[in-house]
């Protein structure tokens, strides 16, 4: 359903009189426990406002938030969320085995998985709509996600393997020992290379390996990537490398299947309504671009008796004070994460729907590490120093001051680096030696090139407020004004990944998967949603063998030293490391403030009976 038109016509009296009431009084003893109508609407409907436009609900083609919140309704993984702990616990998948050196995954499904319109869903589909979203055509930001399988990266890179034209025999990796003869352990051992003759030699010859110049160069195909299905309902996935995180990871919409024969059939307009085939718990009824996607129950869900709502209204509303007036008038029943404006947090968090609770959610600014002024680490070191995080923390209210890319005390075992802190002096002096300085040798505002860097950020009141906060704090501690630029959330998606903006950009991470690689590995490419346009092989490595190692606390050490690494060459300025922030009616029952804020919509339904009501947080 749209947004009622009553509501939309009284936002603005509303906001008056609503800013008054939180400005103006607390909660007396005597006054209601939740904040605003409670009372639930008629039989299982949800309503829920996701965040912005979706981009597409295409699972491999999505990165952000908003469109995870639907695609967990209508596509299944084969691991879910733990609806409390946002573990991965079976989905599609009823066990996975593992070998010892976390290198081998076996996911066996379920018996009797169907589609939505009542065909059969197979480990074969599961296998395809990796490789589809591996495929270099499609572009997928989040391909790098599979890159631990083998050979993902070499086929999403458009790389070869090199063939000896006289015996057929592949040239191996340099380190393979006792050469098989064929299978998915013989691929694995072959050794990829770029496509493009000159950076082939030049590998070839690094690697003492010269003699096979001249071998015939075959491209590395779906076929080859570590996907193997050995019968209908197994799916097993070998690695490149020890991957301990691997369950949790594949709960991520990237690796959820999608039904290849629609997809064949119609290509990119495959998720209309009457067209769309779903998975999960529901399936796709309707999608009123900026204004809502409708889902309701699919009876053919392997889960159906879990189900309990009928139907789900995800409502695109950017506006928090909006999202406010819509809850508070018990038109909408939750909302996302990080809604509740800063100014009322105070007066909101007293009642028993405001949902605050640890998240592993960093928010942070990526610098275009590509593009002047801010290719240089000096500059971008200074931009940092001249930000005072723990100002903006006690600004945001639910927030939490940080130096590092990794939130703190989120990962049992994981110690973060220490990150440098204010000290807008040094930043000056930074600026200085770049060579933006007056004739006596001091930082000189008026010699930076401002024009050159903008600070650009997907519209929301939360990301303007932050913006305009860092922007007055260079302002006020270096004396240079840095231009706002604001932006539709999938224009600006695309605008940050392709590097096309000058100085810095907006950018905010929840992890994947809880463990502190989830936010390293953003860094591991170029691409994707890295965003800056740095990466360094001494990190990936520190990374591969953190990762390689059994033992967890080598394995934290290890992640710890690559993220300092990152640091020292601050591709990002990183600001906070967020709480959750949101609020649900009490009569929404299922659904908890989890560390990344995903729901699995099959746990939620409305509870009508006010003595079931949920009385805690989360």
């Amino acid at each position: 359903m749209s947004l009622p038109s009553r509501v939309a016509h009284a936002v603005a009296p509303l906001a008056i009189v609503l800013s008054m009431a939180v400005g103006g009084c607390t909660r007396s003893s005597t006054a209601s426990p939740y904040f605003g109508n409670a009372t639930p609407p008629d039989g299982q409907h949800l309503r829920y406002i996701s965040g912005a436009e979706p981009e597409t609900l295409d699972p491999q083609l999505t990165t952000g938030q908003p469109e995870a919140r639907i695609i967990l309704a209508l596509f299944d993984g084969l691991v879910e969320f733990d609806p409390r702990t946002a573990q991965p616990i079976p989905g599609l998948a009823s066990r996975w085995d593992v070998n010892e050196d976390n290198t081998v995954f076996t996911f066996h499904l379920r018996e009797g998985l169907q589609w939505s319109d009542g065909t059969p869903l197979t480990a074969d589909e599961v296998a395809w709509s990796i490789r589809r979203g591996l495929t270099p055509a499609l572009a997928a930001r989040a391909a790098y996600l599979a890159y631990d399988i083998v050979h993902a990266q070499d086929f999403n890179e458009g790389r070869v393997f090199l063939q000896d034209p006289s015996t057929g025999a592949y040239l191996l990796q340099p380190d393979a020992a006792d050469a098989v003869a064929d299978g998915p352990d013989a691929i694995a051992q072959r050794l990829s290379l770029p496509s493009d003759a000159a950076a082939r030699t030049t590998a070839l010859a690094t690697l003492g390996l010269s003699r096979a110049q001249h071998w015939r160069a075959v491209p590395v195909t779906a076929a080859d990537v570590g996907i193997e299905t050995p019968d209908a309902r197994t799916v097993r996935f070998r690695l490149r490398a020890p991957t301990p995180y691997f369950p949790g990871l594949v709960g991520h919409q990237f690796f959820r299947p999608a039904p290849r024969r629609v997809i064949e059939r119609y290509g990119d307009a495959w998720l209309q309504p009457g067209r769309a085939v779903t998975s999960g718990a529901f399936v796709l009824s309707a999608w009123r671009p900026y204004d809502a996607v409708v889902v309701t129950r699919n009876p053919r869900y392997w889960d159906a008796a879990t189900v309990r709502l009928d139907t789900i209204t995800f409502f695109a509303v950017e506006d928090q004070t909006t999202m406010m007036n819509l809850y508070k008038a018990g038109d909408v029943d939750a909302t996302f994460n990080h809604t509740v404006p800063a100014s009322w947090i105070s007066h909101v968090r007293q009642f028993r729907d405001y949902q605050d609770a640890p998240e592993a959610a960093m928010e942070y600014l990526a610098f275009n590490t590509k593009r002047a002024p801010t290719d240089d680490v000096r500059v971008r070191r200074a931009l940092n120093l001249a930000v005072d995080k723990d100002a903006l923390a006690r600004r945001r209210r639910v927030a939490k001051a940080s130096t590092t890319m990794v939130p703190d005390g989120i990962f049992p075992g994981y110690a973060v680096p220490a990150g440098a802190r204010f000290n807008p002096e040094a930043a000056r002096r930074l600026l200085a030696d770049a060579g933006y300085r007056d004739a006596n040798g001091a930082f000189s505002p008026a010699a930076f090139p401002a024009a050159d860097v903008e600070l650009t950020y997907n519209t929301t009141e939360s990301n303007k407020a932050t913006a305009e906060f860092v922007q007055a704090q260079w302002k006020a501690n270096l004396g240079i004004t840095v231009a706002l630029r604001n932006m539709e959330f999938k224009t600006f998606l695309q605008t940050r990944a392709a590097l096309d903006y000058k100085g810095l950009a907006r950018a905010g991470w929840v992890g994947d998967f809880m463990d502190p690689f989830t936010f390293l590995s953003l860094f591991a490419l170029d691409g994707g949603d890295n965003g800056t346009g740095w990466t360094s092989s001494a990190f990936t490595d520190l990374l591969a063998r953190a990762n390689r190692d059994p033992n967890p606390e080598r394995r934290n050490a290890l992640l710890a030293d690559a993220e300092r690494l990152m640091l020292d060459a601050q591709p990002v300025l990183p600001l906070y490391a967020s709480g959750t922030n949101w609020v649900k009616k009490p009569y929404v029952s299922g659904m908890y403030a989890n560390p990344v804020t995903l729901h699995p919509w099959k746990f939620v339904w409305i509870e009508h009976d006010p003595a079931k009501w949920d009385t805690v947080t989360h």
